[in-house]
């Protein structure tokens, strides 16, 4: 299982919302590329990155940081928010992304996720974001009618390997993780699922990994410490 250490990116700064509030942002860094290199000297050995400000937009807006983070580690990193062309994706692989993470272009557009996973294979992985069993999009500012099991199902079909699974009523709470969502889901749709929302301690990293989920994204709790990242990698790839 592999272990994810978020950088939320807004303005250029490093920051986390709660439940995806723009209005409920704390700063933790004005310094993105000093923040991934925390945690690669911590021991992470992917790093996932959120462009916030292109998940409003449409667009990448963070390039300049992300290209900063990429200068700075020589772990790889995933990238989302606002990708929706081919553009995009060809934009941020050519700078040295390894993989790109498509939201809510899935739900409106399967065809362009067909398209992508044809040209750049497994680099193309799916962000799932849901309240109560329904996916939201556009930077989780609106909520549609479509359900998780059935988005899944599609994206699978469409080529996608790799879903991450975002419980957006626990993002940013620090409130523990429902395991069982993510377990149901992979059974579900077959994809290899990680996870993101809500990871609060140690304990959370040991009811994933029985979940045997493929990876876990974790935010808050290593910015405020309330998880260590060191000992969570530990338990991780143990």
């Amino acid at each position: 299982m592999i272990i994810f250490p978020a950088i939320d990116l807004r303005g250029g700064k490093c920051v986390r919302l709660i439940q995806g509030d723009f209005d409920k942002e704390t700063v933790y860094s004005d310094d993105p590329q000093a923040t991934a290199l925390k945690w690669q000297n911590l021991g992470a050995k992917f790093l996932h990155v959120v462009d916030l400000d292109g998940a409003r937009a449409g667009s990448p807006q963070n390039l300049s940081a992300i290209k900063s983070i990429l200068n700075a580690v020589k772990i790889p990193i995933e990238v989302g928010g606002g990708i929706r062309t081919i553009d995009d994706m060809e934009k941020l692989l050519s700078l040295g992304v390894r993989r790109v993470i498509l939201g809510s272009v899935a739900v409106e557009n399967i065809s362009l996720v067909e398209e992508a996973v044809k040209k750049f294979g497994d680099k193309i992985v799916v962000g799932i974001d849901a309240r109560n069993g329904f996916v939201a999009v556009h930077g989780w500012e609106k909520s549609s009618a479509v359900k998780v099991g059935e988005l899944a199902k599609k994206i699978v079909a469409a080529g996608v390997e790799t879903i991450i699974y975002t419980d957006i009523s626990k993002d940013g709470m620090l409130s523990g993780v429902n395991a069982e969502i993510f377990t149901k889901l992979a059974e579900e749709s077959g994809a290899q699922i990680v996870a993101s929302g809500g990871v609060k301690s140690i304990e959370d990293i040991r009811a994933l990994k029985a979940a045997k989920v493929a990876g876990v994204i974790v935010g808050k709790a290593i910015y405020t410490g309330s998880l260590d990242l060191k000992s969570a990698i530990e338990i991780a790839e143990d």
